[in-house]
């Protein structure tokens, strides 16, 4: 990682290794809660390791254990340095997962519900997301995010993101006001990429542990791996800070060990053969 900030928006240097909060209440969607001393322990702990930028949501959480309350709990007075990036859009269903969308007229309360539980007065950077539990494209953006736009103009929001979304639903998005993050499933989606370098506009994957769905012990993981001493996990964060200077990664965990391995990450320098050897 050889340029180990990122300029975000153009006014807020961050870390390029942060962390994702979405397993601090719960391991899965559909799993139960987590001790909420567990996960104030680790959000301690990433701070103290470094991280400044760390990514949530107001529908991440189970029960009584939400993780934006975890967040305002464990880092209150919060750091001057500290980035807090929300996402709002997804409702959850009847079964518990986030499969529904807000209808714009219900972004703002959504907004103001991060506000009152993160305890802040304007929120860093908050993103759109959009599809529910599908992919990217298929749908105007336009008429949400301008709700968002108007929020960032009323001082609510200092800048904003699109989540989930194709190249042409964030050409909707950059024509009603600026964009400032991209968070999509990491892809092969290049081209996205390139669009987001040549703007200056933060690509942040989620997921990019594989988020319980794809493992992580490929042959090509495991080669690097070994050759290093490292573990797949730390090889395949340090792939994807490697891809671009744009790239953020927030790997998220419940557990300290797993911050740890994670974090340690940021130290691992990847040869032009282990980039290679990646690669295929």
């Amino acid at each position: 990682m050889t340029t180990p900030t990122f300029s975000l928006g153009g006014d807020l240097t961050i870390n390029r290794l942060g962390f994702g909060a979405m397993r601090l209440a719960m391991g899965t969607f559909d799993g139960p809660a987590r001790a909420p001393e567990n996960g104030i322990a680790v959000l301690r702990r990433a701070v103290e390791l470094g991280v400044n930028h760390i990514d949530t949501a107001g529908f991440y959480g189970r029960g009584t254990v939400l993780a934006n309350e975890l967040i305002r709990t464990a880092l209150t007075p919060y750091s001057a340095d500290l980035v807090i990036a929300t996402k709002v859009g997804p409702l959850r269903g009847p079964n518990g997962m986030p499969s529904e969308q807000a209808t714009p007229d219900q972004l703002r309360g959504l907004v103001e519900a991060d506000l009152r539980s993160l305890g802040l007065d304007r929120l860093d950077l908050v993103y759109l997301r959009v599809g529910g539990m599908t992919g990217p494209g298929g749908e105007s953006i336009a008429e949400r995010f301008a709700v968002l736009a108007e929020l960032r103009a009323e001082g609510l929001i200092r800048h904003l993101g699109v989540s989930n979304v194709d190249n042409a639903q964030l050409a909707e998005a950059r024509a009603i006001a600026p964009v400032a993050a991209v968070q999509n499933q990491h892809s092969e989606d290049m081209g996205l990429l390139a669009e987001c370098e040549e703007a200056g506009i933060a690509y942040v994957p989620y997921f990019p542990l594989g988020g319980g769905r794809s493992p992580l012990d490929t042959e090509r993981l495991g080669t690097v791996a070994a050759r290093l001493g490292a573990t797949t996990a730390q090889v395949r964060i340090a792939s994807l800070l490697a891809t671009s200077s744009s790239v953020l990664a927030i790997p998220g965990t419940g557990s300290l060990d797993h911050l740890e391995e994670n974090l340690g990450a940021k130290d691992l320098g990847l040869s032009d053969e282990d980039l290679s050897d990646l690669r295929g």
